[in-house]
């Protein structure tokens, strides 16, 4: 697999060795030896998946320590915009934010450290994304910020008119008005 590193630190790109032929591909989507070796030594616990159709908005989300999760997303169907931004108080990319393409196509692959909050706009018809977590879901520990912030000034390739938001994904504090958990 090749690691492409990003300007917020521990966010990479993984993008993995494809082989194919005229019957198709193959790669491995994960390896923990070699992912412990190139990015970090990392157990997921939990598996997630999600089917969304064109224009859906999902973001953006973290958890709250000690229930924070590191995750390792792609996608298997369609294409995504993926988006991590850095919470973490003490980063120098503090309310950065990192944009990547990902699809059933390109098999990149998106890796978030702890202390990012996460989102995803859907690109192409629909899409089914996949994510391994570093610890548990916890509802309790939910946190999110407004996925239109102003001050992160996120460009989600579609026009506001086409965006979906679950009822919830409607209401979180904007950046200036949030309180990052995370040192």
């Amino acid at each position: 697999m090749n690691i492409i590193k990003t300007k917020i630190d521990g966010l990479v790109i993984v993008e993995p060795r494809v082989f194919g032929d005229n019957r198709g591909y193959f790669f491995e989507s994960f390896n923990s030896r070699d992912f412990a070796a190139q990015v970090g030594e990392t157990i997921f616990v939990q598996d997630n998946e999600s089917r969304s159709c064109y224009g859906v908005v999902r973001g953006l989300h973290f958890q709250n320590p000690p229930y924070s999760q590191s995750k390792l997303v792609r996608v298997v169907e369609g294409s995504v915009l993926d988006v991590a931004v850095d919470i973490r108080r003490s980063s120098p990319t503090f309310g950065q934010h990192v944009a990547v393409l990902l699809t059933a196509d390109n098999h990149r692959q998106l890796f978030l450290p702890q202390g990012m909050a996460h989102g995803f706009a859907v690109l192409s018809p629909s899409a089914v994304f996949q994510y391994k977590c570093d610890n548990f879901y916890c509802p309790e520990s939910e946190g999110a910020i407004a996925w239109n912030d102003p001050t992160l000034a996120i460009d989600w390739q579609l026009p506001p008119a086409d965006v979906i938001l679950s009822e919830k994904d409607k209401h979180h504090p904007f950046f200036k008005d949030f309180i990052s958990p995370f040192e």
